[in-house]
C-alpha cells in the first residue's frame, strides 16, 4: 500500500489561514499577477515582501488543526507508506508532526536569494534593505514560494510517486491549478483508488472514485480512522 496524500488551501481555513479561489479568497482582495509572479516582484518588490511579510506573520501565529493532526497519525502508525504533496505554504503539517511532506509552492518561512540561490529559514519578515547572509548582496531576497510562471518544486520525486500509489487522497483544493489538478488523472492512470476529502465538489470532482464532503476538521478524521480500522 502507498498512499499519496494532495491538500491544498481548504485544509489550512480552519486554522485561520486564508484560501486563495473563494467566494472571499485571497485573490479577490489582492491581484495575483501584482503578488505572485515575478513581473510583479520586479515592478514593486517593496509591495510584495509587505504582502508576504503579513502572510509570514499570520502563518507563525496559526496553530494546527483536527485534520493536520489526523493526517500526521495516519503517517506515524503507516511509517513509510504515506505522502503529503501540499500546495500550502505553511508548515502546519509538519508542526502537526508529519515528516514526509513536500511543499511544491514553497514556504513563506524561508528566504530565497535571486543572486546566489541560497536558501534559509526565518522568522523575520523582508525588506528592499535585507541583505543575503550568503552573497551580501542587498535587495535580491524573496519568499522561497513559487510564483505563477514558475516551476513548483520536487515534480519529479511527486510524479514517480503518483506512478506508484495505491490510493490518491485530495484534501481541501479547488482543483483548478495545475499541475496539482492532474494529480488524480496520473494516480488514476496508474490504477489508484482515488479521494476526495473536501467542502464541496472541486473542479475535477468527477475523477474521484470516491468522494466525501465537509469541513476539513470532521471529515479529514472520520477517513482517517477508518484506515486506521478506529
Amino acid at each position: 500500500m502507498s498512499i499519496v496524500i494532495l491538500t491544498g488551501a481548504g485544509i489550512s481555513a480552519e486554522s485561520g489561514l486564508g484560501t486563495f479561489r473563494d467566494k472571499d479568497g485571497i485573490w479577490t482582495k489582492v491581484d495575483l499577477r501584482d503578488v505572485a509572479t515575478p513581473e510583479g516582484f520586479a515592478r514593486d518588490p517593496a509591495y510584495v515582501l509587505e504582502f508576504y511579510a503579513a502572510r509570514r506573520a499570520h502563518g507563525a501565529e496559526a496553530k494546527p488543526n483536527a485534520a493536520h493532526f489526523a493526517l500526521a497519525r495516519l503517517e506515524s502508525a503507516l511509517l513509510d507508506q504515506v505522502l503529503i504533496i501540499t500546495q500550502n505554504i505553511d508548515v502546519l503539517h509538519e508542526t502537526a508532526g508529519a515528516k514526509n511532506v513536500l511543499h511544491m509552492h514553497g514556504v513563506t518561512n524561508r528566504d530565497l536569494c535571486n543572486n546566489c540561490g541560497n536558501r534559509q529559514e526565518t522568522e523575520q519578515a523582508l525588506t528592499v534593505e535585507s541583505i543575503c547572509p550568503q552573497c551580501k548582496s542587498k535587495g535580491t531576497l524573496r519568499p522561497d514560494v513559487v510564483w505563477f510562471g514558475e516551476m513548483p518544486y520536487h515534480m519529479e520525486t511527486i510524479e514517480k510517486a503518483l506512478e506508484g500509489c495505491t490510493t490518491f487522497v485530495s484534501i481541501g483544493t479547488s482543483g483548478e491549478v495545475y499541475p496539482a489538478a492532474g494529480f488524480v488523472a496520473s494516480a488514476r492512470m496508474a490504477g489508484a483508488h482515488t479521494i476526495e476529502l473536501n467542502l464541496e465538489p472541486s473542479s475535477g470532482g468527477n475523477l474521484f472514485v470516491e468522494s466525501h464532503y465537509g469541513p476539513a476538521t470532521e471529515v479529514v478524521p472520520k477517513w482517517v480512522d477508518e484506515m486506521l480500522g478506529q
